[in-house]
């Protein structure tokens, strides 16, 4: 089986990388290079192995989570689509099974909010430690007057992290922001991404908490049609 030490060792899978970085750094992206594929990497073998799958999935998940993002090298759009493309032939000249390559090539190809969807557990994994990695240090440009949004948002997280009780099948993400920038602002640019990785746990049979600053965004449970009836109504004075 190839291993993840053998794809972050291969030297064309480095220069994509490298090279995907470069581009989304030319359009004034934050940090796509090893640092965050690197997160990803981690974190979808993490969530998989608290969860209790087996060793190849995990592995899987691992080798996935580090190219996932290798299709910025020819253009941000639809990257996710153009990576698995670009992964398809590398692992198979690697020698990984060809039911392994479809797989990874199926999680990198749906990674994406805009068009993408949770087609299998490697996919699940990667779309949540994905969208998880807002921080500070993927802002590069600290040295000029910056009003970007993403940048802003970035900044202003100071920890981030990814939490999974496999017992009672909860994935948490937490998220510290400063006063740097606001709830309203992470939720601009976050709730699409947010809203796939809440699919994403549901795929994985869990429930999904967001945090900010630990106070709890999402609503855990949802309210039945009876309970929705019971909430006690405003009188006709507390409306202005």
């Amino acid at each position: 089986m190839i291993r993840y030490e053998d794809v972050r060792n291969n030297a064309e899978i480095q220069m994509l990388i490298d090279g995907a970085n470069h581009v989304l750094s030319a359009m004034k992206y934050t940090e796509h290079g090893l640092r965050h594929v690197g997160y990803v990497s981690r974190t979808a073998y993490m969530i998989l192995d608290k969860l209790g799958y087996d060793d190849k999935t995990k592995e899987l998940a691992r080798i996935a989570g580090y190219v996932h993002d290798v299709g910025n090298m020819i253009n941000r759009k639809d990257h996710g689509v153009t990576g698995a493309t670009l992964i398809y032939p590398i692992l198979k000249d690697m020698g990984m099974p060809l039911e392994d390559v479809c797989a990874v090539c199926s999680a990198v190809g749906n990674h994406e909010e805009e068009i993408g969807s949770v087609v299998n557990e490697i996919a699940a994994a990667i779309i949540i430690a994905d969208k998880s990695d807002a921080h500070r240090t993927r802002v590069k440009r600290l040295n000029e007057r910056n009003e970007d949004i993403h940048d802003i948002v970035n900044y202003s997280i100071r920890k981030n992290i990814v939490l999974v009780d496999g017992e009672k099948k909860i994935i948490s993400v937490k998220f510290y922001m400063d006063n740097s920038s606001s709830v309203m602002d992470y939720l601009k640019i976050f709730l699409p991404r947010m809203v796939m990785s809440e699919k994403a746990a549901k795929f994985l049979g869990c429930e999904f908490r967001l945090y900010i600053n630990n106070v709890i965004i999402n609503t855990v449970k949802r309210m039945s049609r009876k309970q929705m009836d019971d909430v006690p109504k405003p009188d006709d004075d507390d409306i202005e």
